[in-house]
C-alpha cells in the first residue's frame, strides 16, 4: 500500500470512528484536519487546503500563530482556571479592552460561546421587560442567534425551530430589512429588537442602507432596547472592530464570539448604559465565563489585529476578492454579497454543495451556507497571493457543477 493509500485508509477510518461514537447531529464530516499553518490546513492524507472559512469566521489569526500559542501556553502553565468566585487579571483586562473598542460606557459579560452571549443578552430584555411592564420581543426573519432553547426562540428559522417549540418567549418576526414592518411592529410594549447588522446564516445577507441607523431611531422612540448580535461580523471580520461601526451607531446590548478567540471558546455579552447594570448579584453565571486561557487567548487576538493591521487588510482583501468572484465569468455566478473578509458568492442555481465539493478537491475550503450561497470567511491574515490563487481556480470548480 502506498503512503497516499495509507493516509487515505487513515482517514476513512477516523471518519468511521466518529460516526461510531457520536450523535448523528451533524452527519460525518468529509474531512479530517491534523494540522494548520496560517490559512493552510492538512488533512490526514497529507493533503493541504486553503482555508477559506476558518472555522466559521473563526480563525482570525489562521492556524498556529505564534502571538496565540504564546499566549495560550503562557497562560495555562500559569492558571488555567479560577470560576467566577475569584478574580483573574486577563479577563479583566479582556473586558476593558472591548469597552475600549466600543467606545461608549458598558459593562461585559463573558462567557464561553455565541449561543451563551444571546442567552445572557435574552436575560437581560427579560429583566428589563418586567421591570418596565413589556412583554413581547421583535426579532427576524431567517435570522440565527443560537441554538439552545432560549437563543432558538430568537432564531427565524423554522427548519431548526419548529420541531422544539413551543418556547415560553413572545418573539414576533419581521421581513429582514423591511423598515416599516419594523417599525409597526415595535411599540411601547416591545421591551426588545434582535438584530444581526449582516444575517451571517441566511446567506450573508446584508440589511438596505440606512437600516440599521432606523432601528435604532425605532428603539430611541419607544424604548425598546436594541440587542445586535455580532457573533460573526465582529473583531475585525467586516474591516471594522464592530460591523455596526459603520452605521455610527451604539446598540444598547451586543453580543460577541466566534473570531475573539481566534479559536478558543470564548463569547461576551456587553450592556451599554443602563443595560450594563440591569443584572443584580447572582442574576446569572458561568462556572467558564471568563477563563483566564481564553480571556489570555482574546487578547493576543486584538492585539495582533491592531499590530499587523488586519483591519485595513481586511477591507483591501475584501475588495480583491469580492471584486475577482464578481469578475469571474461563469452563468453560475450571480454577484456577491457582503463587506470585508465576510463574503457570499451568491448562484443562480441551488448547487452551493456541489460548488463547496469541488472547491475541497482543487484544495480550497468554503461553505455552502444556503444552496445558493457559498460563504467566504477567510482568516484575516490571508494573502493576496492566496486570494489570488482561489480566484484563479474558481472556473475550473465551477465548470465541475452541475445544474
Amino acid at each position: 500500500m502506498t503512503t497516499n493509500s495509507l493516509n487515505q485508509a487513515v482517514s476513512a477510518d477516523l471518519r468511521e470512528r466518529h460516526a461510531a461514537a457520536f450523535m448523528p447531529n451533524y452527519g460525518v464530516p468529509p474531512v479530517a484536519l491534523v494540522r494548520g499553518e496560517g490559512a493552510y490546513v492538512w488533512d490526514q492524507a497529507g493533503t493541504r487546503y486553503l482555508d477559506l472559512i476558518a472555522g466559521i469566521a473563526v480563525s482570525s489569526l489562521g492556524h498556529g500563530h505564534p502571538a496565540l500559542a504564546e499566549a495560550v501556553s503562557r497562560q495555562v502553565s500559569t492558571i488555567a482556571h479560577t470560576s467566577n468566585l475569584f478574580v483573574n487579571e486577563p479577563e479583566v483586562l479582556l473586558a476593558e479592552r472591548l469597552l475600549g473598542l466600543l467606545g461608549a460606557p458598558g459593562k461585559v459579560f463573558l462567557a464561553n460561546s455565541g449561543t451563551e452571549a444571546n442567552e445572557c443578552a435574552l436575560k437581560l430584555v427579560l429583566k428589563y421587560g418586567r421591570a418596565t411592564g413589556r412583554g413581547y420581543i421583535v426579532a427576524a426573519e431567517n435570522g440565527f442567534h443560537g441554538r439552545t432553547l432560549g437563543a432558538l426562540s430568537l432564531t427565524g428559522k423554522a427548519s431548526i425551530r419548529d420541531q422544539f417549540g413551543p418556547f415560553p418567549v413572545d418573539v414576533r418576526f419581521v421581513p429582514y430589512g423591511d423598515a416599516d414592518a419594523l417599525k409597526q411592529a415595535v411599540t411601547g410594549e416591545c421591551s426588545a429588537v434582535f438584530l444581526e447588522p449582516t444575517q451571517g446564516e441566511a446567506g450573508v445577507v446584508p440589511p438596505p442602507a440606512g437600516y440599521m441607523r432606523t432601528a435604532r431611531e425605532i428603539c430611541d422612540a419607544t424604548g425598546a432596547l436594541l440587542v445586535l448580535d455580532e457573533i460573526q461580523s465582529a473583531i475585525g471580520r467586516t474591516g471594522h472592530w464592530f460591523a455596526h461601526q459603520h452605521d455610527g451607531i451604539v446598540p444598547d446590548v451586543l453580543t460577541l464570539a466566534k473570531g475573539l478567540g481566534g479559536g478558543m471558546p470564548i463569547g461576551a455579552c456587553v450592556g451599554f448604559g443602563d443595560a450594563g447594570t440591569l443584572f443584580a448579584k447572582g442574576d446569572h453565571g458561568s462556572t467558564f465565563g471568563g477563563n483566564p486561557v481564553s480571556s489570555a487567548a482574546a487578547l493576543a487576538v486584538l492585539d495582533t489585529i491592531d499590530r499587523d493591521g488586519l483591519l485595513a487588510r481586511a477591507r483591501a482583501c475584501g475588495e480583491l476578492l469580492a471584486g475577482g468572484v464578481a469578475a469571474v465569468d461563469h452563468p453560475l455566478i450571480s454577484g456577491v454579497r457582503g463587506r470585508g473578509l465576510w463574503l457570499a458568492a451568491v448562484l443562480t442555481a441551488p448547487v452551493a454543495a456541489q460548488v463547496q465539493d469541488a472547491a475541497q478537491r482543487a484544495g480550497f475550503l468554503v461553505n455552502a451556507v444556503q444552496p445558493d450561497a457559498v460563504r467566504l470567511a477567510p482568516p484575516l491574515i490571508v494573502t493576496e497571493d492566496q486570494i489570488g490563487s482561489f480566484v484563479a481556480a474558481l472556473p475550473a470548480i465551477l465548470a465541475e457543477v452541475t445544474p
